[in-house]
């Protein structure tokens, strides 16, 4: 019953603020002004609830509250992807100028990295899931070496359109990727919902698991496969935002205290649709557009990461 109360207060500040940020300061310019405030608020809503839901899925199955899906090299492998496309063919090509394009291609790279990563952890079925994380940070890692490298060559005015792909941002956002980001999300959550209570047996670890009848190896695979997509859609859609998912997720945990993946992950996409609203409107309104909302959520994230390590090490 506490929970259920915790969760109506969310809903209402979340409704609250996604009334604000579509009617604040519209001064009667409602055809013009409120759809484009709309699909930037269901982008916002897209994105939150997809890395909220790809977050707590993944640490479920890591047993880790500090790792996120981005530890996996996507947030790398994206930033690769457009930096090759403009440094090779030009931010003149169709690839770069045509959203549709572009946006496929991203999701397809980056869940074709994650099947084979997957496929590398369950060739023989003994491979422990931190070494599909240690191939993560390696690939990552190298990707965005690559990246960098290639941005020191690249021309000055190429790079500024490298740079604009390098941080998400809501406020070009194109209305047909937002339709269709939102079929593929909708498709990747209502599959992933069937298997919500496997991941409350899930949290007990492995051998657990299997033991009170979980089909492990089958459901972590489904798991990762749909946290894949949901972090290469949102990542295609905006652009990275790395420490996102590490702060709702943590946050849901401390402020319902349950085990029950059902409140854990509905809590975690209502805080980020809160955290992505609210945040924006702060960054239109108060920073009038001198900063992105990813470099604010970046810095806190880093900060609250931090925390989260010494809250550790001090509990050891």
């Amino acid at each position: 019953m506490r929970n259920s109360i915790k969760m109506i207060i969310l809903v209402v500040i979340a409704i609250l603020f996604s009334s604000i940020y579509l009617f604040h300061g519209l001064n009667g310019s409602f055809d013009y002004a409120l759809p484009r405030r709309g699909i930037k608020v269901i982008a916002m809503i897209l994105t939150g609830v997809s890395i909220a839901y790809a977050t707590v899925v993944f640490q479920t199955i890591s047993h880790n509250r500090i790792l996120t899906p981005s530890i996996m090299g996507l947030d790398s492998l994206y930033l690769l992807i457009q930096t090759v496309i403009i440094f090779f063919l030009g931010s003149g090509h169709v690839l770069v100028v045509n959203r549709q394009y572009n946006f496929f291609l991203a999701v397809v790279a980056m869940i074709v990295f994650a099947l084979l990563l997957y496929q590398l952890l369950f060739k023989n079925g003994k491979r422990p899931i931190y070494f599909l994380l240690l191939v993560g940070i390696i690939v990552g890692t190298f990707f965005l070496s690559i990246s960098t490298f290639l941005q020191v060559l690249i021309d000055p005015n190429e790079f500024m359109r490298v740079q604009d792909r390098m941080f998400a941002s809501f406020n070009n956002v194109n209305a047909d990727l937002v339709w269709i980001a939102l079929a593929i999300i909708v498709i990747a959550i209502a599959i992933g919902w069937r298997s919500m209570n496997y991941l409350d047996v899930l949290s007990l670890g492995r051998d657990h698991a299997i033991n009170l009848g979980v089909p492990y190896d089958l459901i972590v695979k489904r798991m990762l496969v749909l946290v894949a997509i949901l972090i290469s859609v949102a990542t295609a859609l905006v652009g990275p935002i790395t420490f996102f998912g590490l702060i709702v997720a943590n946050l849901s945990y401390q402020f319902f205290k349950t085990y029950r993946h059902t409140t854990l992950i509905s809590g975690a996409m209502v805080m980020s649709i809160i955290a992505l609203v609210g945040g924006q409107w702060v960054v239109e309104r108060v920073f009038t557009f001198s900063t992105t909302l990813s470099v604010i959520i970046n810095f806190f994230g880093g900060v609250y990461f931090i925390y989260l390590l010494l809250k550790e090490s001090r509990s050891k």
